[in-house]
């Protein structure tokens, strides 16, 4: 998606770690505009009819699923990373490492919003090392539920996530895939 990339090209900042950070515009301060094109690329590129629920990680997901949603017609579920009170009954439950925090999560999602007639499409921001979608497809298995695909935003290509996630032959797209990252420059595939 080159306007993304463009976005990317002008706005990212690349710190080190191979930290890229897209605050100004997708995950802090959000173009809407722009994620808005981000909503109608993933339904041009996941056209299934089947899709009847969007499933995202809290919290820099949530808002690119929701206008995402708007061109699925369908519901946005979000794991949340800490249970609270307000979570009633049964839950899934699984563990997920962020590569951004460098800090383990328990992720849950309340049986209520996730079920065997679902058929599921994730959205996220990023992909790295792929802990987090790795987390979202064990909660949709241990749901039951058919998972449709991921739809990512930005992947990292050279870090292991997308190749673990489409060995499994999950259909994988990622907006912009970035090949290589210095602390100076970034490019794509």
């Amino acid at each position: 998606m080159e306007l993304l990339k463009e976005r990317i090209l002008t706005d990212g900042v690349v710190k080190p770690g191979n930290v890229l950070k897209v605050d100004s515009f997708l995950n802090h301060q959000m173009d809407i505009d722009l994620i808005n094109e981000i909503g109608r690329e993933f339904r041009r590129r996941f056209p299934s009819e089947k899709i009847t629920k969007i499933l995202t990680i809290e919290s820099s997901g949530i808002g690119i699923a929701c206008i995402a949603a708007q061109y699925f017609h369908v519901p946005v579920v979000f794991a949340k990373k800490a249970q609270s009170i307000n979570i009633d009954g049964e839950i899934y439950h699984t563990k997920v490492e962020s590569f951004t925090h460098k800090k383990v999560y328990d992720v849950i999602v309340s049986k209520k919003f996730l079920g065997p007639e679902d058929h599921v499409l994730v959205i996220d921001d990023f992909l790295a090392n792929g802990c987090a979608l790795m987390g979202l497809i064990s909660l949709i298995r241990d749901a039951g539920a058919t998972i449709e695909g991921a739809g990512i935003v930005i992947e990292k290509g050279f870090q292991q996530g997308g190749k673990l996630i489409r060995e499994t032959g999950i259909h994988l797209e990622s907006l912009a895939v970035i090949d290589s990252m210095t602390d100076d420059s970034l490019t794509f595939r």
